[in-house]
Order: C-alpha cells, then sequence, then structure tokens
C-alpha cells in the first residue's frame, strides 16, 4: 500500500503529459487552417491592439465647469431704448454648465392683481353659463365680456398677449456675445490633473484670442454666432423662437506619451431648434419661459412680466484616458491565444465529418479500445499478442492503421 501511494506521488510530480498529434498533409485543409489562423492574428493585432489598445487600462475623469458670458445688448421698442448685461439675458447668473442667453422676448408691463377679459380667441362665450369655474385653466368669474365675447378671468391683468413672436429677434445683438469656458479635469485612477487652459495658454493670448476650429482650437473664449454655426443652426432662425446647442469638451488622452499632449477638443451639436432647421417635430418648437419682475408703486403690487426666448447651452464634458498595463495586456494576449483553437475546431469538422476519407483520419486521430482485450486481460491471458499486432500493423506499409495520408 505504502509502495503505491509513493508510486502514484512520483508520477504526480515528476511526469509531465501532453497530447498525441496527427500529422496531416493535406492542402486544403491547410490552407484553410492557415487563413483561419491568419485572421485571428489579424483580430489580435488590428482590432485588440491597435484600434481597441487592449494593452492600456482606461480611466474616466472627475470634472467642473466655470463659465462666464460677456457682451452688451440694446433694443429699441416703440422708441423705448433698452441696454441688456449680462445680468439680464442670462439664465441663471451663477456661471453653470448649463444656462439660457435670451434672443427675443414678449414683454407684459404693469400687470397687477384683479379681473380682465380673455383675450380675443381663447375662451369664448355667448353668455355666462359658458364661463363656468374649472372649465377652463384660468380661474373664471362666471361673467361673459359681451364686448370681447370672451370669459373674465381673476388673473395678472392685463393678460398676456403671446401671439405674435417678434421678427426679427429682438437680441440679434446676442450674436456678438463670447462665452468663456474654464473646464478642469481630474483622472483618479493615475493621479493626472488637467485645465482646458494648458500650458501654451496665458492672460496675455487669453486676451486676444477667438476660438476657431483650425487657428485656434484651443482658445476656451467663443462668439456666439461662431456656436450657432458650427453647431448647424441659423442664428436668426432659432434666436426667434430659442433651441438648445450642446458643446463637448472632449478629453481622449493616451498617457503614455507626455501628459502635455492631453488637450481638450471643443464640438458643437445642435440638440433642438426651428423645424426648418434640424428638429423633425412639429410642436412645443424652441424653447421659451416666463419670468416676472415684482414692485409696488402706489402701495399697489405690481409685476412686469417677460417670455423670454433664448438659446439653452449645455456644456458636456466628455473624457477617457489609457495607459499601458500589464494585466490587460496578458489578458488580450491570453484571449487571442485561446481563439487560435478555432481553427483546429473548424479543421477537425473538415476532416472528420466532410472530406471522402473522414474515416480514414477518425481511426488515425482516435485510439479506441476493445471490450474483448479488457476481457481477456481480466482471464490473465497474454495481452502481448495484441501490442505485438498492433506494432506489426503500425510497420506494414500496406496498412490503413499506419499509413500517412498525402494529397495526390
Amino acid at each position: 500500500m505504502k509502495s503505491q501511494i509513493t508510486n502514484a506521488l512520483s508520477d504526480f510530480f515528476f511526469e509531465y503529459e501532453t497530447p498525441r498529434q496527427v500529422l496531416v498533409k493535406n492542402r486544403r485543409v491547410g490552407v484553410v487552417c492557415r487563413l483561419i489562423q491568419l485572421g485571428v492574428l489579424a483580430y489580435i493585432i488590428g482590432w485588440v491592439f491597435i484600434y481597441e489598445k487592449g494593452y492600456q487600462s482606461t480611466d474616466t475623469a472627475v470634472g467642473s465647469v466655470f463659465t462666464k458670458m460677456k457682451g452688451v445688448g440694446y433694443t429699441n421698442v416703440s422708441g423705448r431704448e433698452t441696454i441688456w448685461d449680462v445680468a439680464d439675458y442670462v439664465f441663471p447668473s451663477q456661471g453653470d454648465s448649463s444656462f439660457v442667453v435670451m434672443t427675443n422676448y414678449i414683454i407684459t408691463e404693469g400687470q397687477k392683481m384683479g379681473t380682465c377679459p380673455e383675450l380675443k380667441g381663447k375662451n369664448n362665450c355667448s353668455s355666462n353659463a359658458d364661463c363656468e369655474g374649472g372649465r377652463f385653466k384660468r380661474q373664471m368669474t362666471g361673467v361673459c365680456v359681451n364686448a370681447t365675447k370672451t370669459c373674465e378671468v381673476l388673473a395678472w391683468c392685463p393678460v398676456e398677449d403671446d401671439h405674435d413672436i417678434p421678427d426679427p429677434p429682438l437680441l440679434m445683438s446676442a450674436e456678438n456675445y463670447t462665452l468663456f469656458i474654464k473646464n478642469s479635469v481630474t483622472f483618479p485612477l493615475f493621479g493626472v490633473t488637467r485645465s482646458n487652459l494648458v500650458e501654451a495658454i496665458d492672460g496675455k493670448y487669453i486676451s486676444r484670442c477667438l476660438f476657431h476650429p483650425t487657428k485656434d482650437p484651443l482658445c476656451p473664449i467663443f462668439k456666439l454666432g461662431d456656436i450657432v454655426k458650427l453647431s448647424g443652426f441659423n442664428f436668426e432662425t432659432i434666436a426667434k423662437e430659442g433651441g438648445a446647442i450642446g458643446i463637448v469638451v472632449d478629453w481622449t488622452c493616451n498617457l503614455d506619451v507626455d501628459v502635455k499632449h492631453c488637450k481638450p477638443e471643443y464640438n458643437f451639436h445642435g440638440l433642438y431648434g426651428h423645424l426648418d432647421e434640424k428638429d423633425n417635430a412639429s410642436a412645443s418648437l424652441g424653447y421659451n419661459f416666463r419670468y416676472a419682475k415684482h414692485y409696488i408703486e402706489d402701495k399697489v403690487p405690481k409685476r412686469t412680466l417677460l417670455k423670454v426666448f433664448g438659446i439653452r447651452f449645455d456644456i458636456i464634458v466628455k473624457s477617457l484616458a489609457r495607459k499601458f498595463d500589464i494585466i490587460p495586456t496578458l489578458t488580450a494576449i491570453g484571449s487571442g491565444v485561446g481563439i487560435f483553437g478555432v481553427a483546429t475546431v473548424v479543421c477537425d469538422l473538415v476532416l472528420l465529418y466532410l472530406l471522402p476519407k473522414r474515416e480514414f483520419y477518425k481511426n488515425m486521430k482516435f485510439k479506441y479500445t476493445d471490450t474483448h482485450t479488457q476481457q481477456d486481460e481480466s482471464l490473465g491471458l497474454d495481452t502481448n499478442i495484441y501490442y505485438t499486432l498492433d506494432a506489426n500493423a503500425r510497420q506494414d506499409p500496406d496498412s490503413e492503421a499506419g499509413s500517412i495520408e498525402t494529397e495526390k
């Protein structure tokens, strides 16, 4: 018993097993095998390593965005001149990564709480019965005003008339406003922090530069008219009813080279705007909202209501950093070596099931055991006879089991 255990342990630690291979000299199968292997090799080198950068680990950035608008607008409506600065036309004014620049508006001044008739065409009536409370969005008083044939409402009066949108837009001067973007990103996995104010950008350069896709691609100051144009919209069209534009700051960095080469790229995308431009929806065109400025006049609370049409800007930071890492490299190589086994599987299927001499290849590939031989061994018969016959068969060139098939 002790010697059996010793022999088993000795065989386990000091013996090596290797699979038996059969050399098949068949041109067609050989060509198929090499073509598959070349395809796998091209996939590993071309796709996994060159295109997908399978030898690198990746990380996305944690970042922040700060914005600042500059510019002054001027309007002259019915002889009333108004100067609009940043505090008037930017919403919100905190320098967020998402903000609205007003380009057009409808103003209703001197509103105070009271009762007044609805506009013509809204909540029409022929008698007081048509103005029962709860039937419409506004609070009805139950009175039908004969002069306008509309219901009387309890609201801020006079009610807003937003049927006619000013055309051309009142704040076309917004085309010349400038936007300053300051963006910082950190890649925690690699401990790298970068800013869009890269090494070549200083105060002197910022004071005179203006973004251009080819001449000044790193300048962080953008003219609104240029942003709208690069996004695919027409400024006058989108300024009339408003819209939305996405500004993408793309940080795609290869940290295997010097970190100074990690620089941002700016892209502009028109998200939605006027029907004639990119938006296929026919309802709720543009972008607008309302806000009010409240004040007290002769102890009576009043307000000035503005319906604002503007361009919404969403600054989106897109990031991906890569750097060499031995773990993904070994993983990619290991998976590639495993895929090489596809060639063996395909060629075995062709040999064993498709070629005319498939039975011959089966006999060469697989070693069959005979149940009669096992029974004779159990009866104590001399099995050397079978091995001698098998050896003679292998040495006999006329034996099918001992031959090597070649393609003629």
